[in-house]
């Protein structure tokens, strides 16, 4: 039997022979849990040899019986087995999601994207250069290509702030993407990502609406319910979930055209395969194995960095903590929204005094330390990271172990020093990835390093 997003079906393929992955399996209305797609959507046992996990499959190109006559394979580039797989898994476990498109990196889907854009905008504006509408503290790497690699107009925006008014008058003829991600990378700002659908609707240049979930993962957050036209996700993150892939996919619900005859699929496959940045066959089964744990990684993610959160709001070392799953966090009912129904339902079961401070909401978070000026406190964070035992100092996020890094001078020290200050990424801030180790020795390590800090 093989599992689709809505249950017992023939819509998948045993995950390799076929192209059939990249035909949509309508999910608005699954009949299985979370982690049953996860665990089986894509990865039936293999028909020739009843294996429980299917073969990676190394082959570059594959034979034809007559010209063009084939099982649904002809060069890896353009498909493969193992991609076609993931793929259907990455579509069945986004809520509302019936198509997804990997790529090799995150910044190959962001490169894509804004080529999708660009070429929106040279068919229906008469060959105008495309204009992108991006929240204004967007990843660093995303704002490097939008500025100093492609030719679109980019205007940043506060929206976690943004009245309708203003979010109108951003969007141009020619706005062909409005990009959010939510919460924001690494000042944890919380888009509302249907009051931004919304707005957008109404506007004549009917821009593609694109929500960047990989700090949310398809666990906690469900897009494209929200009303966006595609998800974005870095797969090296909290789908993969082990820190020993790099890769990127896109996600999009079942009614994806855009304004133009050609849809978004259509455009993004074209794409995917001219431009070749497509994710290995192993890579490609690394990932997927580590999304069948994906619900079991972030609700134990989530109950840590909860912990973590708590902790750190009540020691006299912090200015401020920004984790919106913590009550006390200003945003915290418009986090309780954004919340996918799977990650409700768990919430809703946990015991009264597990949520006592708040609710699990993903397993990221960052803090400021206090100091006696902005060099003081840039001292103190610095003395944090280098003290820390089990938070390892590194860029990057969402592994089973615990990252801890320096957002001024690591991932976002090629913005402007008034830039970032003026973002909240001060010399101050330090962002946590939260693993899944022990809890108690997590808050242990955070303790002691804080101790450390205290004294500089």
């Amino acid at each position: 039997m093989t599992i689709d997003a809505n249950g017992p079906s023939n819509g998948f393929s045993n995950g390799h022979g076929t192209a059939a992955a990249k035909t949509p399996a309508h999910s608005a209305a699954p009949a299985f849990g979370f982690s049953t797609r996860s665990i089986h959507v894509g990865s039936s046992p293999d028909a020739a040899t009843g294996a429980v996990i299917p073969p990676i499959s190394l082959s570059t190109t594959y034979a034809q019986t007559a010209i063009g006559v084939h099982k649904g394979f002809e060069y890896s580039r353009s498909g493969n087995p193992n991609r076609d797989a993931l793929e259907a898994q990455l579509a069945a476990i986004e809520a509302g999601g019936t198509s997804a498109v990997a790529y090799a990196s995150g910044s190959a889907v962001t490169g894509s994207l804004v080529m999708l854009a660009e070429h929106l905008a040279r068919e229906q504006n008469n060959g105008a250069r495309a204009h992108i509408v991006a929240v204004n503290d967007v990843y660093g790497g995303t704002w490097r290509y939008m500025t100093h690699v492609s030719q679109a107009d980019v205007t940043r925006l506060d929206l976690e702030t943004a009245t309708e008014e203003a979010l109108t008058a951003a969007i141009q003829p020619n706005t062909k993407l409005v990009w959010i991600e939510t919460p924001t990378n690494p000042t944890m700002r919380l888009i509302d990502i249907r009051f931004v659908v919304d707005t957008v609707r109404k506007h004549p240049s009917r821009p593609v609406v694109l929500v960047d979930n990989t700090f949310m993962s398809p666990y906690y957050q469900s897009p494209l319910l929200q009303g966006a036209d595609i998800v974005m996700h870095s797969l090296t993150k909290y789908i993969n979930g082990h820190s020993d892939v790099v890769g990127g996919a896109l996600i999009l619900p079942e009614h994806h055209s855009s304004s133009t005859p050609s849809s978004l699929l259509t455009r993004l496959r074209y794409l995917q395969n001219a431009v070749g940045a497509v994710p290995s066959p192993f890579d490609c089964a690394l990932v997927q194995r580590g999304a069948k744990t994906l619900a079991l990684r972030m609700k134990a993610h989530g109950t840590n960095a909860l912990a973590v959160a708590s902790f750190l709001s009540t020691h006299p070392l912090i200015e401020r903590v920004s984790y919106p799953g913590l009550r006390t966090h200003p945003l915290h009912t418009r986090a309780l929204k954004s919340l996918s129904p799977h990650a409700q339902r768990w919430i809703h079961s946990l015991p009264e005094e597990q949520v006592a401070q708040g609710v699990p909401y993903g397993g990221m978070a960052s803090f400021v330390v206090r100091g006696d000026s902005e060099e003081h406190r840039g001292r103190r964070a610095e003395k944090f990271l280098t003290s820390t035992k089990l938070f390892t100092l590194a860029e990057s996020l969402g592994g089973v172990e615990s990252l801890a890094e320096h957002p001024a001078r690591m991932t976002h020290m090629t913005l402007p020093e008034e830039e970032r200050l003026k973002l909240g990424i001060s010399a101050g801030l330090v962002r946590l990835s939260v693993g899944v180790e022990d809890v108690d020795d997590l808050l242990e390590d955070v303790r002691q390093a804080l101790e450390a800090a205290a004294k500089v």
